[in-house]
C-alpha cells in the first residue's frame, strides 16, 4: 500500500513578493492539495527569516482552514521552548474548536532563529533543558488534566490536539518514543541521523492514550516537472537560491557565482542538506518517493515542494498527486 503524502508549506516569500502574496499562495496550494487527496499541510515557526512567512503559525493555520473544507492542518512544527505551554493550548484548542478534527499540532525545541532573535522572544538558552516537561504540561491542558493545580486551557481543555514529536536527531526520537508520539524527522534539510533515529524511535517506543504503536513521518524535497530537464533546471535553481539565503548576508548572487559557491565546502554543505530530493518527471519522482519511504521505513511521508517558481511549486504537488496516485 502506498504512504499517505503530506506537505510541508514553507511559506516562502519569493523574490519580489510580499508576505501577503505568501499568504496567498498558500491557500492556493492547500485549496489544491485538498483536491487532490494530500493528507495534511504543516506549516513551520521561524523568525527574523525574511524569506519565510510562518512566524505567527497559528494565525496562518486559522487562516488556512477558513479556506479549505477537509485537509488536515497544523504546525510542523511549533518551537515550544518559545512558549508557554498554556498559550500554546489556548491557541491550537481554539483552532479545534474552530475547525474539529482538522488540527495537528507538531513541537520542536530549536529556536527557529539566530541568538539575537532568541534575546528578542525572550528566550533563555537554556530553555530547551525543559522541553520534555513542557509537552507533558501542554499535553495535560489539552487532555483536561491540567499538571498545574486550578489552571485550564479555555479554549483547549478536553479537545485532546493530537501532538507529535519533530526532529533532526536522536533526542527527539529517544522523547517521541518515550511519550508514545508520533515522531517526524526533518530530513528535506537535516539528513544525516535519519536512519538511526527511526531504527531508535521504533525499538524504544511506549504506546501511549493517543498511539499504540510506533508512526514515523520523513519529510524530503520534490521537484516534479512534465521533463526530466526542466526538473533539474528548477533544482538548479532552488539550490542557488538556497545559496543566496544561507550565505547571501544580505547580498544576491549571479547564477554562476552561485555555481561556484556550491563548489566550494560551505556550498557542499548546503547541497548535503538536500540529500533526499526527488528531481525528475513524474514517473521519475513517484519512484523515489517510494523508495524513500521504503529507506525511511516510514508510515507517513512530508514533501517540500523546493522550486523557487511558484507555478512550478504548485505543479509539482499536481504531477506528484497524479502520478502517486492519490485519491483526490
Amino acid at each position: 500500500m502506498a504512504l499517505p503524502l503530506s506537505i510541508l508549506d514553507l511559506a516562502h516569500i519569493g523574490e519580489g513578493e510580499t508576505a501577503s502574496d505568501s499568504f496567498t499562495a498558500s491557500v492556493a496550494l492547500a485549496q489544491r492539495a485538498e483536491e487532490l487527496g494530500y493528507r495534511r499541510i504543516w506549516y513551520a515557526e521561524h523568525h527574523n527569516m525574511a524569506s519565510i512567512a510562518s512566524s505567527a503559525t497559528s494565525v496562518l493555520i486559522a487562516h488556512i482552514a477558513a479556506h479549505t473544507r477537509t485537509i488536515r492542518l497544523g504546525a510542523g512544527g511549533v518551537m515550544l521552548p518559545n512558549h508557554a505551554p498554556l498559550t500554546i493550548a489556548e491557541q491550537f484548542g481554539t483552532l479545534e474548536t474552530l475547525h474539529p478534527g482538522r488540527i495537528d499540532l507538531g513541537l520542536g525545541r530549536a529556536p527557529g532563529s539566530d541568538q539575537q532573535t532568541m534575546r528578542a522572544l525572550r528566550r533563555s538558552p537554556a530553555s530547551a533543558d525543559s522541553f520534555p516537561q513542557d509537552v507533558l504540561e501542554l499535553q495535560g491542558y489539552l487532555a483536561g488534566e491540567s499538571r498545574i493545580p486550578g489552571v485550564d486551557a479555555t479554549p483547549g481543555k478536553g479537545t485532546n490536539v493530537p501532538l507529535y514529536i519533530l526532529g533532526s536527531s536522536l533526542f527527539g526520537a529517544q522523547l517521541a518514543a518515550a511519550l508514545g508520539l508520533p515522531y517526524a524527522f526533518a530530513s528535506h534539510f537535516a539528513p544525516t541521523a535519519l536512519e538511526e533515529a527511526v531504527a531508535l524511535y521504533r525499538r524504544d517506543f511506549k504506546p501511549s492514550a493517543q498511539l499504540d504503536q510506533p508512526y514515523v513521518f520523513a519529510a524530503l524535497n520534490v521537484i516534479a516537472a512534465d521533463t526530466t530537464e526542466e526538473a533539474q533546471e528548477l533544482f538548479r535553481d532552488a539550490m542557488r537560491y538556497r545559496v543566496s539565503r544561507f550565505l547571501g548576508r544580505g547580498r544576491s548572487f549571479t547564477p554562476e557565482e552561485a555555481d561556484m559557491i556550491l563548489e566550494s565546502p560551505a556550498g557542499q554543505q548546503i547541497a548535503q542538506m538536500a540529500k533526499y530530493s526527488a528531481v525528475g518527471d513524474p514517473a521519475e519522482v513517484r519512484d523515489y518517493v517510494a523508495k524513500f519511504g521504503e529507506h525511511a521505513q516510514a508510515d507517513e511521508l512530508i514533501v517540500v515542494f523546493s522550486a523557487s517558481e511558484r507555478k512550478a511549486w504548485l505543479r509539482s504537488a499536481e504531477l506528484l498527486a497524479q502520478a502517486y496516485g492519490l485519491p483526490g
